[in-house]
């Protein structure tokens, strides 16, 4: 028998402090009505000073532990993903292993951008399934606000703080259903790496840096790419668009999602929508969707849930799993 591995909880963390548009407008030249027209983001969540992604990931990790009915004791694998680690190393994956108690098993960071999470969930998905690990952890959490230009009003709109968690076991299964996680359409292209990137970097500049974006184009590359990595996904399968339950994307921006569902003609009704609350969280956004779906009760288990994304780099991607 093969083994697949199956998501056995979700959780999440936002920090406490919220910066809504209003907020933002005493900051820089725009306004509540500019923001939601163009983006549909009407607050997100800062990190308070002395709080780190870890921090944030392991809040969301003990979140899904509880749901799942787990304990650290039970986890042998972490994999984190972001773009904003507590430090240039060693991996944040770490430092939540350390703040969870955890002294076996292994982890370590993806770095994906806003495609972190699905990197991170295909990456402990075939690690599971090799029989390597049992029990995984897969993480997205960030401080993103701490790559922001907060005199680009391009930029610092879009971007907030929080983190989201699944918790995934694997079993030995008969594939006699698709049950657990289905399969995964990862992929990157780094000759437009400059249409969306940070302005600094360990042996580039030796600064942080801050995020840099040409709106329009990663735009339209991101409607298009992300509508290509839901059809291989669907051809992959034999699936339809009517088959999926929920579609629970990276929450970047209410007109790419509009964009990609008119293109795909997907309902509106199946999508999960959370970016108006806490804006793009990068690799943060779809396991806080996706938490958000089921604590609310609209996705529930046996539900048929596609997510997909596109960040920097470029690196686009969608996930097929079943509650």
């Amino acid at each position: 028998m093969a083994r697949r591995s199956f998501i056995r909880g979700t959780g999440s963390y936002l920090p406490t402090k919220v910066l809504t548009n209003d907020d933002l407008s005493k900051m820089v030249d725009t306004s509540d009505e500019w923001i939601i027209e163009r983006t549909g983001i009407h607050q997100r969540h800062v990190a308070a000073e002395g709080e780190m992604t870890s921090d944030i990931a392991t809040a969301a990790a003990r979140d899904a532990l509880a749901a799942a009915g787990l304990t650290p004791a039970d986890v042998d694998l972490i994999v984190l993903g972001t773009t904003t680690p507590d430090q240039t190393f060693p991996a944040t994956a770490t430092a939540v292993q350390a703040k969870l108690g955890m002294t076996g098993g292994a982890a370590f960071d993806v770095q994906a951008v806003c495609s972190g999470f699905l990197f991170a969930l295909s990456t402990a998905d075939s690690m599971l399934k090799q029989g390597l690990f049992n029990t995984a952890i897969v993480i997205g959490a960030e401080t993103f606000t701490r790559l922001l230009d907060w005199s680009d009003r391009g930029t610092c709109v879009l971007f907030g703080d929080g983190g989201g968690a699944v918790v995934l076991q694997a079993e030995e299964w008969d594939g006699a259903e698709d049950e657990g996680v289905i399969t995964h359409h990862i992929r990157t292209d780094g000759t437009k790496s400059d249409l969306l990137y940070v302005d600094g970097g360990v042996s580039s500049t030796g600064t942080i840096g801050h995020v840099r974006m040409e709106g329009n184009r990663v735009f339209r590359h991101a409607v298009t790419n992300i509508s290509a990595a839901i059809q291989a996904v669907l051809d992959e399968t034999g699936l339809t668009i009517e088959d999926i339950d929920w579609f629970v994307p990276h929450q970047a921006n209410k007109r790419i999602l509009d964009a990609v569902a008119k293109k795909m003609n997907i309902n509106d009704d199946k999508v999960i929508i959370t970016v108006d609350q806490h804006a793009n969280t990068s690799a943060a956004s779809i396991p806080l969707a996706l938490n958000h779906a089921v604590r609310t009760g609209r996705a529930k288990k046996g539900d048929l849930i596609l997510s997909e994304a596109m960040g920097g780099g470029f690196s686009w991607g969608a996930s097929l799993f079943r509650l």
